[in-house]
């Protein structure tokens, strides 16, 4: 009898802790926390509640001003629905966490026997499932981690892309006015020179020089123009704009370069520790490793239940009951396949962590390298190129005056002014790109302290 009261007590203990609440808030604040510090935006999941409709309303208040990239940032994270459906991910884990601490149902068969009316009843539990659910519950844990800090990186990541989406959108936009400078500039020489040809006073060959030239300046605004809209449809995928929401505008000039540059010579350690997604491949290899532990006792003991059996013999009215054990026999699977595959689960885990580690470190370096030579080309155009070409324009224009050249020599000087405009508006556009691609690799924002994954639990504490 006290086998059967202690059966008892384990499936009442099961019935009791079915009684759970799956709740994925406190995951995802603690989400937001980290996004928070690292890029200083919010987040929203939307579920149908009255912070939906202000996170809406913050959108479209973003979407009526010229954008800045860190506007863009927000309306993506409030608006991105691919964003939005990772955020269920954190709902799926927290439904597996809280399925690995429940004990699965009991079984109950019931048995009647004629003409004898003889009765059989059992109540049977699997043990293997009482014996490893503390075991289990420590590996969804890792795995529900792990599914945290996917997301978490996901958000992220859509925020560097962002960022680096719109630097790419508006220094297009910014090419295109450049463009087209250079174009309406050409047509005026073109012009200028049919009114000499049809005057006598130009030779056909200097004609077809400036007729080729404006219409090689027609194709660069033409191709300027297309790359301005694949990169603002680009941006527009990943705001998740659509509709009316995508009649934004953006700031007309690219923003200078930053008066100092932050220190890079921590970056890979930077990464190492900052990096979600390096954390989240840490914690799927801890939970391939605890699964390993049990792995083999899954597989030998799968099936074995412990309950009660209860027996009714109608002749003689005898009752009996007892204690009912059913143990498989590990006589053709011994747990072996099941071991090795746990194992090998495990070695991939570590080996894929190990990967993921050693492609940070490559990313960081090459988004460094990038965003530094980006800048000194940036710096030697402001201190050299573009003063140079400035200056072969005022004399071209002081000569001219002195009519020592013709029109089309200062039109040409202004013209080759212009392009090395374009080049450095190219080379600022790089810089601000290889910045936000740098933040991606690093993790986090460039301009904010270091923080740890420890530092912000215990700051998400306070």
């Amino acid at each position: 009898m006290k086998i059967i009261r202690n059966s008892l007590l384990l499936l009442t203990a099961g019935a009791v802790a079915g009684c759970a609440h799956v709740d994925p808030n406190p995951a995802f604040q603690e989400l937001a926390n980290t996004v928070r510090l690292r890029t200083g935006k919010r987040v929203q999941w939307n579920r149908g509640s009255a912070e939906d409709a202000e996170a809406q309303a913050a959108v479209a208040s973003l979407l009526s001003r010229p954008l800045t990239a860190g506007s863009a940032v927000q309306v993506a994270l409030l608006n991105n629905h691919r964003l939005q459906a990772s955020y269920e991910e954190l709902g799926i884990a927290q439904a597996d966490l809280v399925e690995a601490g429940l004990l699965r149902n009991p079984i109950f068969t019931f048995e009647r026997r004629l003409p004898g009316q003889a009765l059989e009843a059992d109540l049977l539990k699997e043990f293997i499932d009482i014996l490893l659910l503390p075991l289990r519950k420590r590996i969804a844990q890792a795995q529900f981690e792990a599914a945290k800090l996917r997301v978490g990186h996901e958000i992220l990541s859509v925020a560097a892309e962002v960022r680096a989406a719109f630097y790419e959108h508006q220094g297009d936009q910014q090419l295109v006015d450049l463009r087209k400078s250079v174009a309406d500039a050409t047509e005026r020489a073109a012009e200028t020179a049919l009114k000499m040809n049809e005057a006598g006073n130009l030779r056909d060959l200097d004609l077809a020089s400036e007729q080729a030239s404006h219409a090689q300046a027609k194709i660069e605004l033409a191709k300027a123009q297309s790359e301005a809209v694949q990169t603002r449809e680009k941006l527009n995928k990943l705001m998740g704009a659509f509709g009316t929401q995508t009649n934004w505008t953006v700031a007309l000039r690219l923003p200078e370069l930053l008066g100092g540059e932050v220190s890079t010579s921590q970056l890979e350690s930077r990464a190492i520790q900052q990096r979600l997604d390096l954390a989240a491949a840490r914690q799927q290899f801890i939970a391939e490793a605890r699964g390993r532990g049990i792995a083999r006792a899954e597989a030998i003991l799968q099936g074995a239940e412990i309950g009660a059996h209860y027996e009714h013999e109608i002749e003689g009215s005898v009752h009996s009951i007892g204690p009912s054990v059913n143990v498989p026999i590990p006589i053709f699977n011994q747990g072996q396949p099941a071991s090795a595959r746990a194992g090998a689960k495990m070695r991939q885990a570590e080996q894929r962590y190990l990967a993921l580690a050693a492609e940070q470190r490559y990313l960081a370096l090459a988004a460094r390298d990038k965003m530094l030579l980006s800048r000194r080309q940036v710096e030697y155009f402001k201190s050299t190129a573009l003063p140079t070409r400035t200056r072969v324009t005022e004399e071209s224009q002081l000569e001219y005056n002195a009519m020592q050249i013709g029109p089309f020599q200062l039109l040409q000087a202004k013209q080759e002014e212009v392009k090395t405009g374009a080049e450095s508006v190219e080379a600022l556009r790089d810089y601000w790109v290889a910045r936000a691609e740098l933040e991606k690799a690093v993790g986090g924002s460039l301009s904010g302290k270091f923080i740890s994954l420890q530092s912000e639990s215990k700051e998400a504490t306070h």
